[in-house]
């Protein structure tokens, strides 16, 4: 595999593939001893497989595939993870985190939307309390928002532009409800693309480059809606506005409710808004596949949305956390606990069931996470996650309910609860991937529930 660093312009660097085994004692651990007593976990623990429903010749398997993504420029380097039943499975380490040092087992990444779901379980704790419900309209706690307009659509789906060469807006009929920003239906834009008026405004106006989320708050309530509250489902915004509502809700800097109710209680002492110094040698750059080269480019450090070194830059709900493969593991394995883990009660089960529901009804996402077009009779939506209602519709192998979701670097992660399995996978690129190379996602898990003795598809089945 050759990669290509930015330095003054090109400067290309042959990667050699490293694989790195994290070896593990061989005696399997006790469900509630390991992530429950020992911060440390899951960073050395590998059980037998056989003892938890794996084959060695299956986890090979997805070992090589892993493996080989590297050696083909699929990406420099990755560390990934599997848990079932509270053990660890497999955790490995392949290639490079950064051209001249080897990706380790605590390699940092820039987890980007895998901060959603952190930030969901941060509100959540406040619906807990009472702070807020379901039902209720943004603006009871967002009266900033109150005077939002919405774009207007034709009968063929293009936006309604006035004679003075502006959207026609009209004002929505009812406010978005909480439910509505914690599924992605409260009509927002997030500015991923220019290819309407709203998106386009979000990039001009710098919304994720906000000084702080009062900032951003103020910019948002400029933009317009793209739809209707509730009649689309729309990838947005709406996260970061949780994590404003986190901050106002509980008197708390978002950054600081995180780390005292949800990462510090957790164990996850490396997830942060910042790489502070002592972070930084562990810290992983960040990759693209360049078409004109046929390579693997190191991108150049990105600014727009402040530095990883800079303590001062946005804490991002939607997309600024920064963390480690043991972090992201340690908060599936809550999930999968409903809500516990090291004897810390992060959430009531009944909140994670909830947020791992369908709460979109019939919307579909126009997001397909398989290469299939029935991809998105799979998929609907939860509180701050994806959700697998009918796997078997797109031919997926994931128990029914698995919920997860991924990062603008390709991060990757799901929860099972059927079959009391968890993975998380960390790789870091960004701005184009190899023409016809791996979808990692859908590889690992094909690869993984293969190597299960006994899938279950439904609760019912096991």
């Amino acid at each position: 595999m050759r990669v290509v660093t930015s330095a003054s312009r090109i400067r290309r660097a042959a990667i050699p593939v490293l694989l790195i085994v994290a070896y593990a004692h061989t005696q399997p651990f006790a469900r509630a001893a390991a992530p429950a007593a020992d911060v440390n976990w899951p960073r050395q623990a590998v059980a037998d497989p056989a003892a938890i429903g794996f084959t060695r010749t299956g986890l090979d398997a997805l070992d090589a595939r892993m493996k080989q993504s590297v050696a083909d420029g699929d990406t420099a380097g990755m560390t990934y993870i599997l848990l079932r039943h509270g053990q660890v499975a497999d955790f490995k380490s392949v290639g490079q985190q950064t051209p001249d040092k080897a990706m380790a087992l605590d390699s940092l990444f820039r987890i980007y939307s895998m901060t959603k779901p952190i930030t969901g379980v941060a509100l959540m704790q406040l619906y807990e309390k009472g702070k807020w419900q379901l039902d209720d309209p943004i603006t009871k706690y967002l009266p900033e928002l109150a005077n939002l307009k919405e774009l207007t659509w034709d009968a063929e789906g293009k936006v309604v532009m006035g004679a003075d060469g502006m959207p026609v807006l009209t004002t929505p009929k009812k406010p978005a409800t909480m439910r509505q920003l914690m599924s992605h239906t409260a009509g927002f834009g997030y500015g991923l693309s220019d290819g309407d008026p709203v998106n386009r405004t979000f990039r001009e106006k710098g919304v994720l480059a906000a000084r702080d989320l009062d900032e951003m708050m103020k910019k948002i309530a400029e933009i317009p809606l793209m739809y209707e509250p509730g009649s689309r489902w729309f990838y947005s915004v709406a996260v970061d506005i949780q994590g404003y509502l986190v901050q106002k809700l509980s008197g708390r800097k978002f950054g600081d409710y995180l780390r005292e109710h949800v990462t510090g209680p957790m164990g996850m002492t490396d997830t942060a808004f910042y790489v502070t110094p002592d972070r930084t040698r562990r810290f992983t750059a960040v990759y693209h596949w360049d078409r004109q080269q046929n390579v693997l480019i190191m991108n150049p450090a990105r600014t727009d949305r402040g530095d990883y070194d800079d303590p001062t830059r946005l804490e991002s709900g939607g997309g600024g956390l920064v963390g480690s493969t043991h972090d992201y593991a340690r908060f599936c394995q809550m999930l999968l606990n409903k809500g516990e883990i090291g004897g810390k009660r992060i959430l009531k089960p009944e909140t994670v069931r909830l947020m791992a529901q369908n709460h979109i009804g019939d919307l579909r996402l126009t997001m397909n996470f398989t290469s299939s077009p029935s991809g998105l009779d799979a998929v609907r939506f939860g509180l701050d996650f994806a959700v697998y209602t009918d796997p078997g519709a797109a031919g997926l192998p994931f128990g029914k309910g698995t919920y997860f979701w991924a990062g603008a670097a390709g991060t990757w992660f799901w929860v099972d609860p059927v079959n009391d399995l968890a993975f998380v996978g960390m790789i870091q690129n960004l701005g184009g991937n190899r023409p016809g190379g791996i979808n990692f996602r859908n590889d690992s898990g094909r690869l993984i529930y293969a190597a299960l003795a006994r899938p279950a598809t439904t609760a019912a089945a096991r």
